[in-house]
């Protein structure tokens, strides 16, 4: 029996290559000796099953540790040998290595199962739900296996046949020039079997719509357009294949009284001029309820008040952000009498007090427009 080669030589890779570049290698030899590609070539079917011998070994962090430190003798006894299986296990392993590629799996068999559509729903909620996070139940309308013809599509009492044009393989070889190229037959698209007698539910797809209902986590800190992924409840898959995924798209509504940036929240809120100048204590909303805020006397007007912890919560680490409190001095259109007066005696006020700096403000604005002192 002849000597194993060294894996690193098989794949033509140092002892310190990164398994991304390992995969890359394995695949660049994979493909150059494809048994599709190289008919009635045994050396090559022989070089194929060698790589893919080193790539399974070097490829997993466990085997390729053991491979390292004691050779092949590291990777015998215990389980599945490296090397053991034949073709048709190098591509139930690693036949995603070869998708886009035009080659089949070099065994005969049928197309391989394939997985369902994703689906994708809106969900529409509050922004305190947004905030503590919620459930809702959604109506999702996808395809359901045929109750009538358990998935097959055939007509009750009777199942598929076996595809003619493909002899029940579900793929076709081509040839174009010197390669080989093999494909989905296009009579049964891979199935392999061909409906004759249609079921009268689903008409032979095997498939009927219907909508489902589900129940949603909606997590807290959401944000509008974010995306919740439902793992397999999109639709049904292929032959066999799993679902799809279903996406849950978010739209949060906005609130009356706060506006959202990121995980802040701001709430314009509107004080009187005496709140502002005196001073006072203010109740305001926050996502919990109420919160007295204090004003101090001398406010101006746009002046931001910062309550930590107010905001939304980040939906990645629950961490709160803030509540900024913007207040905006309110000016009424219209005034009582008495209001009135009070007003007019203040203004008289302020105008006594304002009157020298108003005085020496003009003198000053006099001087520099003086004719021919600021000429050059």
């Amino acid at each position: 029996m002849a000597e194993k080669r060294d894996y690193y030589d098989v794949l033509g890779v140092a002892r310190d290559t990164a398994t991304d570049e390992i995969k890359k290698s394995y695949k660049k030899i994979a493909l150059k000796n494809h048994p599709d590609r190289n008919p009635d070539d045994e050396e090559a079917v022989e070089r194929f099953k060698e790589a893919a011998e080193a790539f399974e070994v070097l490829g997993d962090a466990d085997k390729r540790r053991r491979y390292d430190q004691f050779g092949h003798a590291g990777l015998q006894g215990g389980g599945r040998q490296p090397g053991s299986g034949d073709i048709g296990d190098i591509f139930s392993m690693f036949g995603d290595i070869f998708e886009g590629f035009g080659f089949g799996d070099g065994s005969g068999r049928r197309q391989r199962a394939q997985r369902g559509s994703h689906l994708q729903v809106p969900l529409t909620i509050e922004l305190p739900d947004a905030a503590r996070g919620c459930s809702r139940t959604i109506e999702v309308p996808r395809h359901e296996p045929c109750q009538t013809c358990d998935g097959s599509g055939a007509r009750h009492g009777t199942t598929p046949d076996s595809c003619d044009y493909c002899g029940g393989r579900g793929q076709v070889v081509q040839s174009r020039g010197f390669v080989r190229v093999q494909t989905h037959c296009p009579a049964c698209h891979g199935a392999g079997e061909i409906v004759r007698e249609k079921c009268d539910a689903c008409r032979g797809d095997g498939k009927v719509p219907q909508t489902v209902t589900l129940d949603v986590r909606v997590p807290a800190g959401i944000d509008n357009g974010m995306r919740l992924c439902v793992r397999g409840e999109g639709e049904p898959g292929a032959l066999g294949g799993p679902r799809g995924d279903l996406y849950v798209q978010i739209e949060v509504l906005d609130h009356p009284l706060f506006r959202r940036e990121g995980i802040h929240l701001i709430c314009e809120v509107p004080i009187t001029f005496t709140q502002a100048a005196l001073g006072t204590e203010i109740e305001i909303p926050v996502l919990e309820g109420r919160h007295v805020l204090t004003i101090p006397a001398g406010t101006q007007p746009g002046h931001v008040f910062q309550i930590r912890g107010g905001g939304m919560p980040d939906h990645r680490n629950g961490r709160p952000g803030d509540l900024l409190v913007e207040v905006n001095v309110e000016v009424p259109r219209k005034i009582p009498d008495e209001q009135e007066t009070l007003l007019r005696q203040l203004a008289e006020m302020e105008q006594a007090n304002v009157s020298s700096h108003r005085s020496s403000f003009l003198d000053t604005l006099k001087e520099w427009f003086a004719p021919g002192e600021n000429d050059d």
